[in-house]
């Protein structure tokens, strides 16, 4: 089998607390760099709600899949893209967030309101809503986020990576909080934002593995089973 059981249902885990959160709705993907080319990925019409490990693919960066059954989600080149781009991505969360697409949609740029929403501070944007489902789309946007851990697509969405699949779900939790933060203070004044010694103070915090796996311990515990979904 291509690919560890654990890193499948890693993934599937993944998926159900970002539907839990209202992070991903009923489009959505994520996935799992491999060896040669290869990754894991949901299925693109698999239950976002309700993720198991059946849902995940092995594919290539073509879009073939390996292993599984079904077909990958059409914005797979996202992942191709930018794991074509940078080497030190192993795994992405891409989905349609509600706040962090209002800031986008209205042109309001990302502020770092609360400690954890800095370590995606500054926010790149691309500057188009279409789907990322072709060669050139993954393009632009990988050379939007550049070297960043995440981005948002305007009217569109977000995404988050990082060198393991808890990283790259603590980054769009950290993300979308931060956004709703900054949205709904922004209906009564306006919100403090951090500066740059209050960033770099808190990057030099809360970028640790340790608090990444207990954020994912938070919301892994909050699903309504722990064992996963039955068929």
């Amino acid at each position: 089998m291509t690919g560890t059981d654990d890193q499948r249902h890693d993934l599937a885990t993944c998926i159900r607390m970002l539907e839990a959160q209202g992070i991903m709705d009923f489009n959505g993907h994520c996935s799992i760099r491999l060896d040669d080319g290869r990754m894991l990925i949901n299925s693109g019409n698999c239950r976002r709600s309700a993720a198991r490990r059946s849902d995940i693919l092995t594919i290539d960066m073509q879009g073939n899949v390996i292993e599984g059954t079904g077909k990958p989600p059409l914005e797979f080149h996202l992942h191709a893209g930018l794991y074509r781009a940078r080497r030190d991505i192993g795994a992405i969360v891409h989905a349609h967030p509600r706040w962090s697409t209002y800031l986008s949609m209205t042109g309001h740029g990302y502020w770092p309101v609360f400690a954890q929403g800095t370590l995606v501070h500054p926010m790149p944007v691309l500057e188009s809503p279409k789907s990322i489902n072709t060669l050139e789309m993954a393009d632009r946007l990988a050379a939007v986020i550049g070297d960043r851990p995440a981005a948002l697509m305007k009217s569109h969405g977000a995404v988050a990576v990082g060198d393991t699949i808890v990283t790259a779900f603590v980054l769009a939790t950290y993300l979308e909080e931060n956004a709703e933060r900054q949205y709904r203070a922004l209906q009564i004044g306006t919100p403090y934002v951090f500066d740059e010694q209050d960033c770099a103070e808190a990057r030099t915090k809360l970028w640790n593995e340790a608090l990444f796996r207990r954020t994912w311990d938070h919301f892994s515990a909050k699903l309504p089973h722990l064992a996963e979904p039955s068929a």
